[in-house]
């Protein structure tokens, strides 16, 4: 469940519809559970297996597994990715407390669709208040990390996760019932495969490792924090079915509810925190579903952000640890927050500088981190150490060994080339 808490969080709620409503749909949705199916398994597997085999970060779990420092690059990149990410995360985090404490105050009353969208620019353009909403989660997050990792996170994800999944399909009800749900349905199931384009291949690979914590060291740390009798093939698919789940069923509320209230599929990062607050006016108790929905969106947010900073705050106490002047875990913690509330203050101050974080990591360096894990694995392991990474976990039966191997040398890296040069014009 702390897994999928990482997993679970505003890649699916807020970021899986806008992207899916820019790119088309239900052709965009064939090609997002082809990369799930394609990458999502055997990655996942691959940053799980190496954690909990080597017992380290995406830091140290290259050079123990590989036995140099060749493959330290690639654990770099994990660390430049989570940063990243954060700076932008952290922002659209701020929007969900923004939005929970005017859901306390009702604020959404009465206000339509145009309003919505006109309240949405005004708050997000409005940067003290972005600056105090988007710093107050890195607080809360490096207060968690500060003093626990492992039972914090677990017990918050084993209660909350259920009862967010609870909300959203009381959502997803409501939302079916109101007039033309039925058009949004059919957008977003039904797939005009004239549609899919290199672009929208991108977007769905890209978003695939985004919703699913791929290519950036979270799982592998995460790995590292399992016990040894953990069946890492049950876990993966566990993780992988619980997020598809809640991406599904954000596509079942949102696309409905754009079309009901004749609203733009294609609007962007606005789009969930406009139509939800439309959503919960026609609900029964609508001040209670949207403070109750906001509340959980927020620790949704908050089990994401725990695990990416995780990685960043891992890397430093393990990269300082044979150093004149080492990082113990709150220092560490102390210095990631101060480096991310930095980028936090770019993103708010420039759009543009938002964008191209989002764009950069999910289309560029969470595939290359994914790319290189599959290669590591795949090829560069001595065979003890590839040996000792699948005997980590008792699941994996001899036959899905060497499929997944096979996965990891040929299929994962060749297809994720193959797409970045669609990409680029190439081919």
């Amino acid at each position: 469940m702390a897994a999928a808490g990482s997993a679970v969080g505003l890649g699916n709620i807020w970021k899986f519809p806008y992207i899916a409503g820019e790119n088309g749909g239900g052709a965009f949705l064939i090609v997002y559970l082809l990369c799930v199916l394609l990458f999502g398994m055997p990655l996942i597997m691959t940053e799980f297996l190496i954690g909990k085999q080597s017992g380290k970060s995406a830091f140290g779990a290259f050079r123990e597994l590989n036995g140099n420092n060749r493959w330290q690059w690639l654990s770099w990149l994990c660390m430049l990715t989570s940063l990243l990410i954060m700076g932008f995360y952290f922002v659209v985090t701020g929007w969900c407390f923004n939005y929970l404490t005017e859901a306390f105050t009702n604020v959404f009353q009465g206000m339509d669709m145009h309003e919505l969208t006109a309240h949405f620019k005004q708050v997000s353009s409005n940067t003290p208040r972005m600056l105090f909403f988007g710093f107050l989660p890195v607080f809360l997050t490096a207060g968690v990390l500060w003093f626990d990792v492992n039972k914090g996170i677990e017990r918050l994800s084993k209660i909350l996760m259920p009862l967010l999944l609870v909300m959203m399909f009381l959502m997803a009800g409501r939302v079916l019932m109101l007039d033309n749900s039925n058009i949004g349905m059919q957008f977003f199931f039904q797939a005009d495969f004239s549609k899919i384009t290199p672009t929208v291949i991108m977007e769905a690979m890209g978003q695939c490792f985004f919703s699913l914590s791929i290519g950036m060291g979270a799982l592998i740390t995460y790995g590292a924090y399992m016990p040894k009798t953990q069946n890492v093939t049950r876990t993966s698919v566990e993780v992988i079915l619980l997020d598809t789940m809640v991406a599904l069923l954000a596509g079942v509320i949102i696309f409905p509810a754009v079309f009901a209230f004749g609203f733009d599929p294609a609007e962007g990062p606005q789009l969930v925190f406009v139509v939800l607050p439309a959503i919960f006016e026609q609900m029964n108790f609508a001040w209670l579903s949207s403070v109750l929905f906001f509340a959980l969106l927020c620790i949704a947010a908050l089990t994401s952000t725990i695990s990416l900073m995780e990685v960043a705050v891992a890397f430093l106490c393990e990269a300082t640890e044979h150093t004149k002047h080492p990082l113990d875990r709150r220092k560490s913690v102390m210095v990631t927050s101060i480096i991310v509330m930095a980028l936090i203050a770019l993103c708010v101050c420039w759009d543009s500088v938002f964008g191209a974080f989002d764009e950069i990591t999910a289309c560029v360096l969470m595939p290359l981190g994914a790319m290189g894990m599959a290669l590591f694995v795949g090829w560069c392991l001595p065979k003890d150490g590839q040996k000792g990474v699948f005997h980590a976990d008792k699941g994996i039966k001899r036959w899905l060994r060497k499929l997944f191997i096979f996965f990891l040398r040929f299929v994962v890296p060749i297809a994720i080339l193959v797409v970045f040069l669609n990409s680029l014009g190439v081919l």
